[in-house]
């Protein structure tokens, strides 16, 4: 990888979260993607947590989804249809001869090829393992929307990869502070009306399983404190050094077990 895509490879430093869930066959996966796609640019925002590159803050709350997207298949894929029509894409951009194997398809969302889920791949890793758990709580629901809706012969939205990386460049760059595309209307809109749009949209899954108290307070949470990207932003205004950026970090990452476990526990108990 390092001769054949240079300093593309080199300077991929990024971490990201990956969502599996499971699914019943590839077909309903690819159902579940042609009609989770719109709302993937939303899940960027709510996970912004790299505002800074290689020692200077970049200017987007959300770097790693600018980094990750020099990847030749990374990206929305366009509307599929069908599983053939998956498995004729891959074989298609194999033979070209750019993609190495068929690991390196880099797209949002895609079937996993190790187990039987569909992969969600858009988001940062959050620096709250609390919002972890709001965003897998979120995907899980879009997946079981999504199922649904191909169940009941709902077509999906047919909006094209070039309008969906607009939105993924937005998301990237303004996170939950400024304003987002609409998936729905495909027009600019305050973050907070999208996310709003987003959890209406799984609203009736999320109570299904239990899960709506939690996810709703937990986004009420990202939209009042931000995200990490506002953390580290705030940090680095503070102390001006990157250095202490990463201190903080790790100090809300290694702290004591059974802290974390009482805010997880008052997540969880919450979707109970």
């Amino acid at each position: 990888m390092m001769d054949a895509y240079a300093l593309t490879a080199r300077e991929q430093l990024t971490c990201g979260l990956h969502v599996h869930v499971g699914i019943e066959s590839d077909e309903e996966g690819v159902a579940i993607m042609d009609r989770i796609r719109i709302w993937l640019p939303v899940l960027t925002a709510l996970s912004a947590n790299s505002p800074f590159w290689n020692g200077a803050d970049s200017g987007y709350a959300s770097y790693r989804t600018q980094a990750w997207s020099r990847w030749p298949t990374a990206g929305p894929p366009e509307i599929l249809g069908s599983a053939a029509s998956y498995r004729a894409l891959i074989r298609g951009l194999l033979d070209s001869g750019v993609p190495l194997d068929e690991g390196m398809m880099y797209f949002d969302v895609r079937l996993s090829r190790k187990h039987p889920t569909i992969e969600v791949r858009v988001a940062d890793v959050c620096l709250e393992a609390a919002d972890t758990v709001v965003l897998a709580g979120l995907v899980r629901a879009l997946v079981e929307t999504a199922a649904t809706d191909w169940r009941m012969n709902k077509l999906p939205a047919p909006t094209s990869a070039a309008l969906l990386r607009m939105a993924a460049w937005r998301a990237s760059q303004s996170g939950t502070n400024g304003t987002l595309l609409h998936p729905l209307t495909d027009h600019p809109e305050p973050a907070g009306r999208v996310i709003e749009a987003l959890l209406d949209h799984v609203r009736p899954v999320l109570a299904a399983y239990g899960d709506l108290p939690g996810v709703q307070a937990g986004l009420e949470r990202i939209r009042e404190r931000g995200t990490g990207e506002r953390r580290q932003r705030d940090v680095f205004d503070r102390t001006g050094h990157l250095a202490q950026v990463a201190v903080d970090a790790a100090r809300i990452t290694t702290r004591p077990q059974s802290t974390r476990g009482r805010f997880l526990d008052r997540i969880q108990d919450a979707g109970a």
